[in-house]
């Protein structure tokens, strides 16, 4: 898993070009509204309910959504193409942003719950942008189209804090309660991103069906049934020990930074912060995951993708160390952004690990699968960060937080004691 990958120089067609920039254009569109679930979240349910202990529930239902949605998705896309999977996520997100804030107008956690379970499906669905990604490169330079895909979410962050001013600004000229009002906006954000995506030709799933037309001297590597009519099976799949130790890798990063998110918002808080400084935090977290992600594909392509993996759980187990134990306002903005860059570490280096392990016809399915475990990482770890918070304090959650990142770690060392020393 850390062997460096076969370096062969190819030169990129201006089509795929296109299309990525395209992708990753969209996603800028697109990302405030994940942004928007993971830090106003927590905010509206206590509202919403008046309990601490509940603090978790939107991280949950996003977790549960991308459980849900995940592997169904990568399902329709490995038979139909990816452009439709992601037009019908875009679709679904749509309807659930406008549900979600009418959620707090009607002071419905019920609704809430129904608006954030479509909103999270919606946008959970369109990640398989990423596998669109993945697509269109050879192995030697998939991660770094990961991270071309994921840099384009930058945009987006810099329309939270927009959204978020002005809500504090102009909400309650208008009658709106302010952590109600940015889901209004982004509805047209969305509807943005589903327009450059029509533009998106042909479709991606094509172009890696056919990746030696578009990269002359590529040669596919053989694998059984890896035709289009492919059979898939996750476990089979998790039955290789790269490849589990990768989803394991990412279920932690996915779960550390779900407790981190609601720690977060609740922290801050507490400690009197206003909306626009908790969103200038959470800013600067979604800066970690997304900032680097060219970089550190690019290091996953030349070095191995356990060289990045690895130190990417390894970063966030410090960053929630520092959001749980040293509550100033600068140390959570701090902690926070390395939670986001150690996320981006793993996410990065275990998709493309997946994507190199599987054919075109099975990698929605296989991706979804990955997706699929790490929400339901997101579920168990937002149900009990509540809890925790209510019964234990700051102090258990970040304590729980850090042993989970620390999870891949144990299983590593497993794997290498009965392997004589050698990584998986």
């Amino acid at each position: 898993m850390n062997s460096p990958q076969k370096t062969v120089a190819f030169t990129v067609p201006p089509l795929i070009r296109k299309n990525t920039a395209l992708i990753a254009l969209s996603q800028s569109f697109t990302g405030a509204g994940m942004q928007l679930a993971y830090g106003l979240g927590p905010l509206m349910v206590y509202q919403l309910t008046g309990s601490a202990g509940l603090s978790g529930l939107s991280v949950a239902l996003i977790g549960l959504s991308r459980f849900a949605v995940s592997y169904p998705i990568g399902k329709i896309t490995d038979a139909y193409g990816r452009l439709p999977g992601i037009f019908f996520g875009l679709a679904l997100a749509l309807v659930g942003a406008l549900t979600v804030g009418y959620s707090l107008i009607g002071g419905s956690i019920a609704i809430f719950v129904g608006g954030m379970l479509i909103f999270g499906m919606g946008m959970n669905a369109s990640q398989q942008m990423r596998v669109a990604a993945t697509d269109m490169y050879p192995p030697q330079m998939r991660a770094r189209a990961l991270g071309y895909v994921a840099t384009g979410s930058l945009v987006g962050l810099c329309l939270m804090p927009v959204m978020m001013v002005l809500s504090d600004r102009y909400a309650a000229q208008v009658g709106m309660d302010p952590l109600a009002m940015p889901w209004f906006m982004v509805p047209a954000l969305i509807i943005g991103g589903m327009v450059i995506v029509r533009s998106i030709r042909p479709d991606p799933k094509h172009i890696g069906m056919n990746l030696g037309h578009y990269y002359p001297g590529y040669e596919a590597p053989a694998r059984k049934g890896g035709g289009e009519a492919a059979k898939f099976s996750a476990w089979t799949l998790l039955k290789k020990p790269r490849i589990l130790i990768a989803v394991v890798c990412n279920c932690a990063g996915q779960g550390n930074m779900s407790i981190v998110m609601v720690l977060t918002s609740l922290v801050l808080s507490h400690h009197g912060y206003s909306l626009s400084e908790i969103s200038y935090s959470h800013a600067f977290h979604s800066a970690g995951m997304f900032a680097f992600t060219i970089p550190l594909g690019k290091m996953a392509d030349r070095y191995g993708r356990g060289s990045i993996m690895y130190p990417g759980v390894g970063i966030s187990v410090i960053g929630a160390g520092l959001v749980a134990f040293v509550p100033t306002y600068a140390m959570v903005t701090l902690g926070t952004f390395l939670v986001g860059v150690g996320w981006a570490g793993a996410n990065v280096a275990s998709t493309a690990l997946l994507a190199d392990e599987t054919s075109t016809a099975e990698r929605g399915r296989a991706i979804g699968m990955n997706d699929s475990f790490g929400g339901s990482m997101t579920v168990l770890t937002a149900v009990i960060t509540g809890p925790l918070i209510e019964f234990s304090g700051l102090p258990s959650t970040g304590l729980a937080a850090i042993i989970l990142a620390c999870i891949p770690f144990f299983l590593l060392a497993a794997f290498m004691l009965r392997n004589g020393g050698r990584m998986p």
